[in-house]
């Protein structure tokens, strides 16, 4: 028997890549009866004579899994996010943050198009970075029409499985064609030998970018809190997770609690207001959210 990963899923094959080579393989039946679907980056136990005749016999336990795209065990999601045209949005990406975080994802949060900024905005935009920086964030500030900040991005996707997630427009397509400048080709040739229009949702594939796997297909199109807790929300902030060591109350959920240091931090200016504002906000969507039964 032999293991590896699953790096396509098409049309009821699945092609597993084991010690650089790519197997294709079906699924067995007892998959259906259990009720188990293989995912992209899933980790299985496979039997194959060949490279076009493969059984996968065993899918490994998760860390993790997404549903849009269907895909396992992501190590990393990179939150791009650009600077103008849409413009720079902190609620919008302390949405993701939460998301990325409850699923138990590292997130690197990239923001691009630098380049359409006046000198005055782009220390507006540095001021957010160090913000997030000083969270425990890493962020990597870039441009794909200047390449700057696309050296210093490269090394974070080595050895990783990584989706890239961000509003439309943002410029996640373009990033990846500069960090691999041949991946529109090669994307073009496999979705004209499939027979696909260009505006067909494609199949979800990992493909090798700097040194590390990339999920082709936008991450989280769904950014409902569904599966969090009021309870659990403070930990997915971690400058609150630090401050929150001084409460005077365990479980304290800085609202109303008395001796809150987190709200005393962010009267004093060392957690942002706005962050604040956004745990707030994301506290009451949970709080109202319809049950589910």
């Amino acid at each position: 028997m032999a293991e590896g990963k699953i790096i396509k899923a098409l049309s009821g094959f699945y092609y597993v890549l084991s010690d650089g080579v790519i197997t294709q393989c079906r699924g067995r039946g007892v998959f259906r009866k259990n009720k188990v679907t293989p995912l992209v980056g899933d980790y299985v136990e496979f039997q194959a004579d060949n490279e076009t005749e493969g059984y996968i016999l065993k899918v490994f336990e998760r860390k993790n899994e997404l549903v849009r795209p269907p895909i396992a065990n992501v190590d990393q999601a990179i939150l791009v996010f650009s600077a103008r045209e849409p413009d720079f949005s902190t609620t919008l990406l302390d949405r993701f943050l939460v998301l990325v975080e409850s699923k138990d994802i590292d997130p690197l949060i990239c923001i691009t198009k630098m380049d359409l900024l006046q000198k005055d905005e782009i220390k507006e935009i540095e001021g957010y970075a160090e913000h997030y920086r000083s969270f425990g964030y890493e962020v990597v500030v870039t441009s794909s029409k200047t390449e700057q900040g696309i050296e210093e991005l490269s090394p974070y996707m080595r050895d990783k499985t990584s989706v890239f997630a961000g509003q439309s427009g943002v410029g996640k397509s373009t990033l990846l064609n500069v960090i691999k400048p041949e991946l529109d080709l090669k994307t073009a040739m496999i979705s004209s030998h499939l027979g696909r229009g260009k505006h067909t949702t494609r199949h979800v594939e990992l493909i090798h970018i700097g040194d590390g796997l990339v999920a082709d297909t936008p991450g989280f199109s769904s950014l409902e809190f569904t599966d969090i807790e009021v309870e659990d929300l403070p930990q997915y902030f971690p400058e609150m997770v630090e401050a929150s060591e001084q409460c005077k109350f365990r479980g304290c959920l800085h609202i109303n609690e008395p001796k809150c240091a987190v709200k005393n931090a962010v009267d004093t200016g060392d957690i942002p207001s706005y962050r604040y504002d956004h745990y707030l906000t994301f506290h009451q969507e949970i709080k109202d959210r319809k049950p589910r039964y």
